[in-house]
């Protein structure tokens, strides 16, 4: 699943990307890629129409919003002021994927708390 992200990281530069992981007792279970509305390399925002077919699929499965993420495409992939403020789930990881190195991805993750920011450990297993 991180490979898909990856993926649509670098697919979708120089515009950022975006998208919700589905969870089951904390583990991914389904990658949501969700158009970004601004079309931008320097925000993203949720197609809401994307998004609500997300949140509906989510509940049919009875998945939680494990993760949400982005991309960014000309600085490391910390969180800005903006992906602050924009931080409505807490209980979510907040995943983003840096691509601005041609063969270097650099993917970290993040707990985003009543903007409080600590880094988050992103465990991946093979298979």
């Amino acid at each position: 699943m991180l490979d898909r992200i990856v993926a649509q990281a670098r697919d979708e530069a120089p515009n950022e990307c975006c998208g919700i992981v589905g969870t089951r007792d904390g583990a991914a279970v389904e990658v949501f890629p969700v158009r970004n509305a601004a079309a931008s390399p320097l925000r993203y925002e949720m197609d809401p129409k994307d998004q609500l077919a997300v949140f509906e699929a989510l509940d049919d499965a009875e998945l939680d919003v494990g993760a949400i993420y982005h991309s960014h495409t000309r600085s490391d992939p910390l969180p800005s002021q903006t992906d602050i403020n924009l931080a409505f789930y807490p209980d979510a990881l907040y995943v983003i994927v840096g691509v601005k190195d041609p063969g270097h991805d650099d993917v970290r993750t993040w707990r985003i708390v009543d903007g409080k920011v600590s880094e988050a450990p992103l465990e991946v297993e093979e298979g």
